[in-house]
């Protein structure tokens, strides 16, 4: 094997990963043809074939991913359908000479986009400092000559290439693909690549080649994985864009479909288009027919889609998602990389999470030490420790396996071990370590050789590991090993971890201990364990029921260990509730989108079962959120409405994601839903309240222009009165609302919120009308009744008054809490109707045209307003029912459109079927 050579073809990048290719097939290439593929071998390359292959494939790092520039934000800012919508009203009062009113729409619209784009700025630059490699260096054995030996040396993972020989030890990143060359004991931690929380045993014999595949290939470790215990050498096969890692980072920049929010935002800015569209026309024609008024009417029909469209509701929505994000990222270290993600957040009703790391602790706890009986006996855990303890001291591991660490904790709690690690005499102490075979995942046993007290001349073997191996070299009946084999496979499907404990007498001899003495057992019993359960998760899933959240399971585990842990944290899995990926495969979109609403845990779950999942319970209806931290994870981030990733996930599933926490703790996920739902809550009280006042206000204006011989109030007028109404909104951006609004999703829905703005619009109107009556009456016999200055000064100040009214009682959450004054919303409404009462008679009324009222128009408005605020509460516990009501069908109508696609998917499976028969 030429290890100096200029290689041929394999070396470059491209066979490199052909090369790998043909390792992960079922034929799998044998170590002898991977090193000659690669044109390596055992002593590793030269520094100058090393030099060479790099300059070739280049270095081993992730493709990179560009951030994103400040203006390229903006740009994206500007896309915003809202945003869209007010620029070209801006552009159309421009045309129209209404040079005021275009100024401050474009003045709104810069305002909006400079926000958005800062924040989601400052979101990228935080980002930025969480971005780190997966290893940033490497135990490499390296030639300076052709005839020297191989020396190991750290070097830096980007000049790894493929042939390069690597060492690797527990606690160890993997720093590309590798085949095994040796390996002895060697575990290695998948969970970021697979989900599975139980490390894997990996091998270097051929012969364990053809088992497996993919990720579960014995021979072979991943880049992304880390070692749990045991040592390897093994060969780089593949580095940087051509890794399993590098494969699933590419596919982060794969559009995703819209969210929540988009889907929101589009179907309210149709409503928005739809109304603009029709008002000038509208105006127009009735001026034309009515009045005989032409094109002196377009700016005010301008005036009029300018005074129904919410201009500042790209403002409002920004603020309320930027104030949102702020506070959740200086209370909680919650980085929101997209601001409308907050809102969808807030709007979830499924969480899809593993179970590792967020309801467990990711390492496990002793359940119980159990007899050949079955009972509790407290000789198997004093056995089990001693094979721990021993193990670990005279095998010279750097540190126990999680397993074993779990046995120590056990014993020490109940006497075995001091919490000094001093023993006890009828403890491990009372045992004198002779030797010890560590863990082989070959073998899948430990053994630990002891001197018994008390019997000189007598070594005892202590022998721990796999139920079914340990029982076979057991001096037992069949019978006898069959129903301990069978109380074994009950315990593990309960979703334990079962070990069995065995010991046997030898006579003292000098020879090492071998595998071949482990022989002649006598059973002494199993130890189980069972997942440490994350200390916040019970608490943190009773708040996420409360707010009317579900919580779905999706983990690459055994389903035993996934219910299991679901129960002991008090979430019920009824019958039928859990699939595993298997089955999942078996089902069609359709079957499994109702299949998924009955499902509480999806076990022995891949990358592509967890993003199926997510569409699936999308096309329900629901809104979704997934929290992952793995590759495996990766394209169910981006399937969900919003993905959430902990800051100490795997860099490819940060940068999936949209929101990124400071730890996998659900208690966060809880705050960030809490952020969403307020910011969601204000969001959708602005609009209600803004929309529907404009509504009413527009058909005034109309009815008033075919009723008047003059415009019912002045293009200025209409400017003025917007932008003291949209500078009073600017406090539902700091409103606290209600703490009903937690208890179930916040969702802008096009269809309830037309509803809700016709009925108040309409009410709204007719206080409008009212007001038309009681000027005509409060202004009869007074001077200025022809004068169109009187009527706009009582129509501007009803207007205020009436939208500050609105604003105190149709904002989220009717029923305050008493201490803390009025708050922000209070406040500004009473600023709101301060203005409409003084503007008409101080100087800045006459600068608009407006005039003072006599004293009985204000009576008069005042019993009006009285009338108006009945009508509001009424009209308002009224749409309530109706909202609840609507949000039944809708969710029973997608339910059964779930099943009729189900039904239809198995007719045709049945006809299919039928006509194959035939």
């Amino acid at each position: 094997m030429a290890d100096s050579a200029a290689p041929p073809e394999p070396a470059d990048g491209a066979s490199a990963g052909r090369v790998f290719a043909s390792v992960r097939e079922p034929g799998a290439a044998t170590l002898l043809q991977t090193l000659r593929h690669l044109d390596s071998g055992p002593r590793g390359l030269t520094e100058a074939e090393a030099a060479r292959r790099q300059a070739r494939v280049g270095p081993n790092t992730l493709p990179g991913r560009r951030e994103s520039s400040w203006p390229t934000a903006l740009g994206r800012s500007v896309r915003d359908p809202f945003t869209a919508v007010l620029l070209c009203l801006g552009l159309v009062s421009a045309a129209v000479a209404s040079w005021g009113t275009a100024c401050v729409i474009l003045l709104l619209v810069a305002v909006s986009c400079a926000l958005r784009a800062s924040g989601e700025h400052r979101a990228d630059r935080s980002m930025a400092g969480l971005r780190r490699l997966v290893a940033t260096t490497a135990t490499v054995l390296r030639r300076d000559g052709e005839d020297l030996a191989p020396q190991a040396r750290e070097i830096p993972v980007d000049e790894l290439v493929p042939g390069d020989v690597i060492r690797l030890g527990p606690g160890d990143l993997v720093p590309a693909d590798v085949r095994l060359v040796r390996a002895q004991g060697l575990t290695v931690h998948q969970a970021p690549l697979t989900g599975e929380s139980a490390p894997v045993a990996k091998d270097a014999d051929d012969a364990a080649a053809a088992a497996g595949g993919g990720f579960d290939r014995p021979q072979l470790c991943f880049q992304g994985s880390s070692v749990a215990s045991g040592n390897a050498t093994a060969v780089v096969v593949a580095t940087g864009a051509r890794t399993r890692f590098a494969a699933a980072h590419g596919g982060a920049g794969e559009r995703r479909e819209a969210s929540a929010f988009d889907r929101s935002v589009h179907g309210i800015s149709w409503i928005l288009i739809r109304f603009m569209l029709l008002t000038p026309p509208l105006v127009l024609m009735a001026g034309a027919a009515l009045r005989d008024r032409g094109p002196e009417t377009l700016p005010f029909a301008v005036a009029v889609a300018v005074g129904l469209t919410p201009e500042m509701l790209p403002v409002i929505v920004t603020l309320c998602l930027a104030r949102g994000a702020s506070l959740l990222a200086r209370r909680h270290g919650v980085i929101v990389k997209r601001l409308p993600a907050l809102h969808d957040l807030g709007a979830v009703d499924v969480l899809c999470l593993d179970k590792t790391g967020t309801l467990t602790q990711d390492r496990p706890v002793l359940h119980r030490a159990l007899g050949p009986g079955g009972r509790d006996d407290p000789e198997v855990l004093r056995w089990a420790a001693v094979n721990a303890w021993w193990t670990l001291q005279l095998a010279d591991l750097p540190a126990p396996d999680a397993l074993d660490d779990a046995v120590l904790d056990a014993a020490g709690e109940d006497g075995v071990l001091a919490s000094d690690n001093v023993m006890a005499y009828d403890g491990v102490a009372a045992y004198d370590g002779v030797a010890a075979l560590p863990f082989d995942p070959l073998r899948r046993l430990a053994t630990a050789v002891v001197r018994t007290p008390g019997r000189p001349g007598v070594h005892t073997l202590v022998v721990k590991g796999a139920a079914e191996t340990v029982l076979e070299r057991c001096v037992l009946a069949d019978e006898e090993r069959a129903e301990l084999l069978a109380l074994a496979a009950r315990h593990a499907d309960e979703g334990l971890r079962v070990l069995a404990v065995a010991t046997a007498d030898r006579s003292a001899r000098l020879r090492d201990c071998t595998p071949a003495d482990e022989r002649g057992l006598r059973f002494r019993g199993f130890v189980t364990f069972e997942d440490a359960l994350a200390p916040t998760a019970a608490a943190a899933l009773r708040v996420l029921a409360g707010r009317g959240v579900r919580v779905t399971v999706v983990t690459g585990d055994h389903p035993g260990t996934a219910v299991r842990v679901c129960r002991d944290l008090g979430l019920d899995v009824p019958p039928g509730g859990v699939l595993t990926g298997g089955r999942v495969d078996g089902l069609t979109d359709a079957e499994l989108a109702e299949a998924a609403a009955r499902t509480v845990v999806f076990a022995r779950c891949g990358p592509e079962h967890k993003a199926r999942v997510a569409t699936a319970l999308r096309a329900s209806g629901h809104t979704v959120g997934h929290l992952g931290d793995g590759v495996n994870d990766l394209p169910a981030l981006r399937a969900a409405d919003v993905g959430i990733a902990p800051r100490d996930a795997v860099d490819v599933a940060r940068e999936g994601a949209d929101l990124v926490l400071a730890e996998k703790d659900l208690t966060a996920v809880g705050h960030g839903i809490a952020a969403g739902r307020y910011a969601g809550g204000n969001i959708a009280t602005y609009l209600r309240i803004t929309l529907s006042s404009n509504l009413g206000n527009v058909i005034a204006m109309l009815a008033a222009g075919l009723l008047l011989p003059f415009l019912p109030m002045l293009p200025a007028q209409v400017l003025a009165q917007n932008l003291c109404f949209d500078a009073a909104q600017l406090a539902f951006a700091h409103d606290r609302p209600h703490p009903s609004v937690l208890r179930r999703p916040t969702v802008l829905r096009p269809r309830q919120l037309l509803r809700f703005i016709t009925g108040f619009g309409l009410l709204n109107a007719v206080a409008d009308l009212a007001t038309f009556g009681v000027l005509a009456f409060a202004l009869s016999g007074f001077e200025g009744l022809g004068d169109a200055s009187a009527f706009h000064s009582g129509w501007f100040t009803e207007n205020l008054l009436t939208q500050a009214l609105v604003m105190v009682l149709l904002r989220a959450g009717r029923h305050r809490a008493t201490r803390g004054g009025p708050g922000p919303v209070g406040w500004a409404a009473g600023a709101l109707a301060a203005v409409g009462l003084l503007v008409p008679v101080s100087p800045l009324g006459a600068l608009l045209g407006l005039a003072p009222l006599p004293l009985l128009y204000y009576l008069l408005l005042a019993a009006v307003l009285t009338l108006y605020a009945v009508g509001l509460v009424a009209v308002r516990s009224w749409q309530g029912r109706e909202t609840a009501q609507g949000e039944t069908r809708e969710r029973g109508t997608a339910e059964r459109t779930a099943q009729g696609r189900s039904a239809l998917g198995r007719s045709s499976q049945g006809r299919s079927s039928r006509g194959r028969s035939s």
